[in-house]
């Protein structure tokens, strides 16, 4: 039996991001996400102008004058969502945790996906695969991917990204449009990218909390590391203990942009203290220039 508050959580998201879907990025998603290529509709008298290369041959000679093939997009699609459940999405300095953010923004892209009669699937990951929930179609299903999010009890406290995406390379054959959605907390996981990367469209989403990037002055604080448990006492008045920490938070959003880009995965940067909607919306505007 799923408890009240989670059924409400659900509601309350796809009402959310209904409303975002049917208002903003319906047209969005469409016009970047386009299906597996053309497939064979109807075939129809050759008018002037058409390419010659589409002509049929088998009905044009039987007809005793030239006809051409029809073909239209062919739209289904499968969207994949390889969400990072672990102990460090348990974090956040505004309104919510990286973890609900992260959340949100994969029921807006599954209600996208089914509005455009796409597949949608789910991988739920710790530092192993903790659920796998076949692509389908429909919002029943969509709202199932979601209680799976909110419902789900992580068995892992840490991260490993690379098992995800093996999971993802031997699990789905087809080709997918494939949203991973995690802080990336985590090394180790390039070859599995670049091996998961040939046969799907990988997106990377990246949900971080500004107080990962720098730390105000507030005197003596404990840190602790929710993937490790490791706590440490630091004296934040000391400017040199911050500009360190900026410093190596920098550093890690550096390396981490140049790895996607040399593997040319697509990366959206989400942070807590701001909308979602703005970096999904710039996203989509790339990917429908680079697509015409």
């Amino acid at each position: 039996m799923i408890p009240k508050e989670i059924l409400k959580k659900v509601k309350r998201i796809e009402i959310t991001t209904r409303g975002l879907v049917n208002d903003v990025f319906s047209g969005e998603y469409h016009s970047v996400f386009k299906g597996r290529g053309m497939e064979f509709s109807e075939v129809r008298e050759y008018q002037p102008g058409d390419d010659v290369r589409t002509i049929d041959w088998n009905v044009t000679a039987r007809m005793g004058h030239p006809y051409v093939k029809v073909f239209e997009e062919e739209r289904e699609m499968t969207v994949m969502l390889l969400v990072d459940v672990s102990s460090s999405g348990n974090f956040g300095t505004f309104e919510r945790m990286k973890g609900e953010i992260a959340t949100e923004i994969c029921a807006l892209l599954a209600f996208s996906a089914i509005k455009n009669n796409d597949k949608v699937g789910l991988i739920i990951f710790t530092d192993t695969v903790e659920k796998f929930v076949p692509p389908k179609k429909g919002k029943i299903h969509v709202l199932r991917v979601l209680r799976e999010l909110l419902y789900h009890e992580p068995q892992g406290i840490q991260t490993d990204i690379g098992e995800a995406l093996e999971y993802l390379t031997r699990v789905s054959r087809r080709r997918t449009v494939s949203f991973l959605v995690s802080d990336f907390i985590n090394t180790g996981y390039e070859k599995a990218l670049q091996i998961a990367n040939r046969r799907h469209d990988i997106v990377a989403i990246t949900v971080t909390d500004p107080r990962e990037m720098s730390i105000p002055d507030v005197g003596f604080i404990e840190l602790e590391d929710a993937e490790s448990g490791e706590v440490i006492m630091v004296d934040t008045s000391f400017g040199g203990f911050r500009d360190s920490y900026e410093m190596e938070a920098s550093a890690n959003v550096i390396q981490r942009t140049k790895l996607f880009q040399s593997m040319n995965v697509d990366h959206i940067d989400i942070r807590t203290d701001q909308s979602y909607v703005e970096p999904l919306m710039r996203f989509f505007r790339m990917r429908a220039k680079r697509f015409r």
